[in-house]
C-alpha cells in the first residue's frame, strides 16, 4: 500500500526535569515512543492511532480533546481504494508503518525547532514545507506577550484558507481559549479551527431533558432577582411539572392558574416545557452567584444538548445563547463556557443569515472576548455593527431605541411591500434587508458602532402577568434600567447619535433628562451629538383615549396614562428636554406619519399626528407612510433613508468619514 498524504498529527508536552528545564529526547528514544496501536479500515481510508511525546512545553495544548483522549494523538492518512482490503493489513504493518514513523519524526521535528527559536526568527534554514513552518510560527505567535503580536498572528491564521485538513485539525488542539475567540469573532472563519462540542453522556433511563431543565431551574437560588423573575420561575417548575407529568400519563391538563399558553401547544409539547423552563433560566442568568450554581450543576453541558436537540427552533436556541451571552459577563465562568464546546458553537451561529442568530452569537462572543472588546453587553443590548474583530476604528455611537411592541431588530426592518407592489416591482426584493441599521447604515458609515436595544424581552414571552409588572412599564424605570446597561456598553465615551420611533422617543428624552441630572451620566449628555425621532408622541395621542380594544394594541396599562393627549408629565418632560437641547446645541431632526394606521379590521387612524410629532425645535417632515412603517425605508435609495443618512452624517461632521 502507497501512502499519498500526511493528514494530520497531534503533539504533546514532555515533562521537566528536575531542574525545570526543558530537554530534547534522541531521535532513536522517539522511535521507542512512538508505536501504531490500532487500525481501522472505513470506507477507503485509513485511520491509525499513534501514541507520540510533544519536544517543547511552547506548545501548550489545553483542550477537551486531551482530556477525553487520554493524551493520544492521531495521524489520518489517505490509503489506496479498498478492493485490495484482504492485503491492506500486510502492507499497512510493513509500508505504511516506516511512513508513518518517518513522517512522525519529521513532523515533531520541525515544530519542535519552531517553538525553540525566538519570534522574529526567519526559519530560512529548515528543510520543511514553508506552509507547514507558516502554520506552527503563527501558533507560536498566538501566545506571544505582545498584544499586537498575537492580534497579527489569529489575523493571519484566519485570513489563510489554504492550510491543509490536518493542519486545520492541530490548530484546533494547540490554540488556546483567547486565540479560538479571536478566530471566532473573525468574519467568514473556516470553523475547521474549532474542535467540536464534547460528547454528552447518555441520559439515564426515564431521565427526561425536561427533568434536566426543571432540576437546573429547581436548584438555584430565588434570592438576588426580581419578584417578577421569582413569580416565573416558581411557575414555570409548576406547570412544567404538571405539564411532564400529564404527557406521561397520556393525558394533558392543566389546573390552578394554568397558563393561557397551553392553549397553543403544538404536536411537540415538551419543546414548550423546555421553551418556558429557557426564559426563566435567562433571568437567572442575569445574577452572578446565579451563573456559579448553574455551572456547578452543569448547566452548560445542559443547554448544549438542549441547542443540539432543538436545531430546527430558532427561538429555542436563541434564548440558550442569551443565557450563554448573560454568563460570559462574569469572567469567573469564561473558561467553563469555552471547555462546554460553546465557541464552535457560536463561530456557527455567527455566520448565520438571520440577523437575530447572528447577533445573539455576536454579543456572546464580544463579551467572552477580553482581548480586544472593554465594553460588556449586558441583555437586551446588541451590537448591529461591528460584530467582529475590525480593524477599522470606531468613531462614533448611533444607537436605536424602539417603541412599545417593538424590538431591536424587526423594528428597523424595510419596509414589507404588499402583493400589489410587489407585481408592479418584480425582482426588486432580492437585496431585502432585515435589519437597515445593520445592512445599509454600516455600509454607509463603516467607522460607526451600530447599537440597537431591547426593553421588556424578559417579560415579551410571557402570556401570564406578573403581579410585580406594572412598576416596569413605566419610563422613569425602563429609562434608570437601560442607563446602567447604556453605561456598561460604553455609551457616551464616544459621540453618539440617538434614533427612535414612538415611545422610544419619549424614553430618550427621558434618559437623556435624568443623565443631566446625574453627575456620573454628564458625559453622555456632552458627547451627544443628535436626536432623529420616527413619529414620536411628544404632546400624547388620542389613541390613549380612543377606546378600550384600540388603545391596548399599541398602549398596555401604565402607558396609557403617561400617553394621554396634553398629559401633564410629557408637556414637563418636553419642555425640559427642549431647553437641554438648546443649552447642549445638538441637532433634532423629526418624522411625522400622514397615512393612517390599520388598527384591527374596523379601525384606521393616525397614531401619533403631526402636531403631537412636532417637537417644537429641530426639523420636521411630513413622510406619507403610517405610523408602523415610519422607521422603515423601502429602499437604499429612498427619500426616507437616505434624508436619515444625511442627519447622522452632518451631526457627526469631523467626527466620521463619509
Amino acid at each position: 500500500m502507497s501512502v499519498s498524504a500526511l493528514r494530520m498529527i497531534r503533539c504533546r508536552r514532555l515533562s521537566t526535569t528536575g531542574s525545570g528545564v526543558k530537554r530534547l529526547l534522541p531521535w532513536k528514544n522517539i522511535r521507542k515512543i512512538a508505536k501504531v496501536t490500532g487500525a481501522v479500515v472505513l470506507g477507503g481510508c485509513v485511520f491509525i492511532t499513534y501514541e507520540v511525546v510533544s519536544l517543547d512545553k511552547a506548545v501548550t495544548v489545553d483542550t477537551r480533546a486531551i482530556l477525553q483522549e487520554k493524551y493520544k494523538s492521531y495521524i489520518y492518512l489517505k490509503a489506496t481504494p479498498c478492493n485490495e482490503q484482504e492485503n491492506l493489513a500486510t502492507g499497512l504493518t510493513h509500508k505504511a508503518r516506516r511512513e508513518l514513523h518517518k513522517a512522525a519524526r519529521r513532523f515533531l521535528e520541525v515544530s519542535s525547532r519552531i517553538f525553540m527559536q525566538p519570534l522574529d526568527e526567519h526559519f530560512t534554514h529548515l528543510d520543511a514545507d514553508p506552509h507547514e513552518v507558516a502554520l506552527w510560527v503563527l501558533l507560536k505567535r498566538t501566545k506571544s506577550a505582545a498584544k499586537a503580536v498575537r492580534l497579527q498572528a489569529v489575523q493571519e491564521l484566519a485570513d489563510n484558507h489554504h492550510w491543509h485538513e490536518y493542519q486545520y485539525q492541530t490548530a484546533a488542539q494547540v490554540i488556546d481559549q483567547r486565540t479560538a475567540l479571536g478566530l471566532a469573532r473573525t468574519p467568514q472563519v473556516d470553523l475547521r479551527f474549532f474542535l467540536s462540542p464534547p460528547a454528552l453522556a447518555d441520559l439515564e433511563d426515564g431521565f427526561s431533558i425536561e427533568d434536566g431543565l426543571r432540576q437546573l431551574l429547581a436548584s438555584l437560588p430565588q434570592s438576588d432577582v426580581d419578584k417578577c423573575v421569582q413569580y416565573f420561575t416558581s411557575l414555570a417548575l409548576r406547570e412544567s411539572s404538571q405539564s411532564l407529568a400529564a404527557q406521561r400519563g397520556g393525558l394533558w391538563c392543566f389546573g390552578g392558574n394554568g397558563l393561557p399558553y397551553a392553549q397553543s401547544l403544538t404536536s411537540v409539547p415538551s419543546e414548550k416545557v423546555e421553551s418556558f423552563c429557557l426564559q426563566a433560566l435567562v433571568q437567572h442568568s442575569k445574577v452572578q452567584s446565579h451563573c456559579d450554581h448553574i455551572v456547578n450543576n452543569g448547566g452548560l453541558q445542559l443547554l448544549q444538548r438542549v441547542y443540539q436537540l432543538r436545531r430546527d427552533s430558532q427561538k429555542i436556541q436563541r434564548n440558550i445563547v442569551r443565557i450563554i451571552g448573560n454568563m460570559a459577563l462574569n469572567e469567573s465562568v469564561h473558561q467553563a463556557i469555552v471547555q462546554s464546546g460553546w465557541v464552535s458553537v457560536l463561530a456557527e451561529m455567527m455566520q448565520s443569515p438571520h440577523v437575530m442568530q447572528a447577533s445573539h452569537a455576536a454579543r456572546a462572543l464580544a463579551n467572552l472576548d477580553r482581548e480586544t472588546v472593554r465594553e460588556k453587553y449586558q441583555d437586551g443590548v446588541y451590537v448591529l455593527h461591528p460584530q467582529t474583530r475590525n480593524n477599522q476604528p470606531i468613531k462614533a455611537d448611533v444607537l436605536f431605541v424602539h417603541g412599545l411592541l417593538g424590538a431591536a431588530f424587526k423594528t428597523w426592518r424595510q419596509k414589507d411591500l404588499d402583493s400589489t407592489e410587489e407585481e408592479k416591482e418584480p425582482g426588486s426584493r432580492e437585496d431585502y434587508t432585515e435589519c437597515w441599521p445593520k445592512s445599509w447604515l454600516a455600509a454607509d458609515c463603516p467607522n460607526l458602532r451600530v447599537l440597537s436595544v431591547e426593553y421588556d424581552t424578559h417579560l415579551s414571552d410571557w402570556k401570564a402577568k406578573c403581579p410585580a409588572e406594572n412598576q416596569r412599564k413605566s419610563l422613569a424605570f425602563r429609562s434608570r434600567e437601560l442607563l446602567k446597561k447604556l453605561k456598561s456598553a460604553g455609551v457616551g465615551e464616544r459621540p453618539v447619535i440617538w434614533v427612535a420611533h414612538s415611545m422610544g422617543g419619549l424614553l430618550v428624552k427621558k434618559m437623556l433628562t435624568d443623565a443631566l441630572d446625574d453627575p456620573d451620566m454628564n458625559e453622555l449628555i456632552k458627547k451627544t451629538k443628535g436626536v432623529m425621532f420616527y413619529s414620536v408622541p411628544h404632546h400624547g395621542t388620542y389613541m390613549a383615549e380612543y377606546s378600550v380594544n384600540a388603545r391596548f394594541l399599541l398602549f398596555p396599562s401604565i402607558e396609557v396614562r403617561e400617553l394621554c393627549k396634553d398629559s401633564p408629565a410629557l408637556r414637563d418632560l418636553n419642555d425640559k428636554f427642549v431647553s437641554m437641547v438648546k443649552e447642549q446645541e445638538f441637532k433634532v431632526l423629526s418624522f411625522a406619519e400622514t397615512v393612517p394606521t390599520n388598527i384591527g379590521p374596523m379601525i384606521k387612524i393616525l397614531v401619533v399626528p403631526t402636531q403631537s410629532a412636532d417637537l417644537g425645535i429641530g426639523d420636521l417632515i411630513q413622510v406619507d407612510v403610517d405610523h408602523l412603517n415610519i422607521c422603515k425605508p423601502e429602499k437604499k435609495d429612498s427619500f426616507l433613508y437616505r434624508r436619515s443618512l444625511q442627519f447622522i452624517q452632518e451631526a457627526l461632521q469631523g467626527y466620521i468619514n463619509h
